[in-house]
């Protein structure tokens, strides 16, 4: 699992204009790992791309990579995406998380991974490196999803995004995702690779998907 988040701040009491945040992961067959990097490697050769992948960067020089990135991950049977939509107005962090966002943070990164464990399967998992007040964060979600799930997880890991192509393609759905959840129609190059997303889904990224949708799902949770 390759993990990143949009917006954290919006639970960490800090300002900011928006309202949602969401947070994201690919997940993919160890063995398809190897494969699928080069696949996105020989896709940024492709367009002169230099640079991280992420969702910012899409503009209208770069939105052909960027449709075909989205092509790349719908093509391929061994990717599957799952993000976690957290309405800020409605999470009670004295009630519910002892007053520590960070905490609450992690909860909602429980609630993110823990649906998509299977049965008896190993799992790795990497999450964008963010500074934390407590330095056993990871390893505490790791003990909980042991402890709460029939799979077995060998490692939550923080690494930086730019070390990593998938955290990187992960950053790119979750913010088409941001974008519409938000409302935001500012980029005529980021709108079109929203519609690129939703003829292959189905359906409207700001709807979320059904529980059980396996290649692309969206839970906006209910906190009432």
């Amino acid at each position: 699992m390759y993990c990143d988040e949009s917006r954290p701040e919006v639970i960490y009491g800090e300002n900011s204009p928006d309202r949602y945040m969401i947070i994201s992961g690919i997940w993919i067959p160890r063995n398809a790992r190897n494969k699928v990097k080069n696949d996105i490697k020989k896709l940024k050769d492709k367009h002169n791309l230099y640079g991280e992948i992420k969702w910012r960067n899409v503009s209208p020089s770069k939105i052909d990579f960027y449709l075909e990135l989205v092509d790349l991950f719908f093509n391929t049977p061994e990717l599957r995406f799952r993000c976690i939509v957290v309405d800020s107005h409605s999470v009670d962090l004295e009630a519910y998380h002892e007053s520590d966002s960070e905490l609450g943070f992690y909860k909602f990164y429980y609630q993110l991974l823990k649906h998509w464990v299977g049965n008896w399967e190993e799992y790795w998992i990497f999450l964008d490196h963010k500074k934390n007040k407590l330095p056993d964060r990871l390893h505490t979600l790791e003990r909980v999803l042991n402890n709460s799930t029939s799979g077995f997880i060998r490692e939550v890991q923080a690494i930086e995004s730019k070390e990593s192509l998938l955290i990187q393609m992960a950053d790119v759905l979750m913010g088409a995702v941001g974008y519409k959840v938000h409302d935001k129609i500012t980029s005529d190059a980021k709108l079109s690779l929203i519609s690129r997303i939703e003829s292959r889904i189905g359906t409207s990224l700001h709807q979320g998907t059904y529980r059980d949708a396996q290649k692309f799902n969206i839970f906006r949770i209910d906190l009432r």
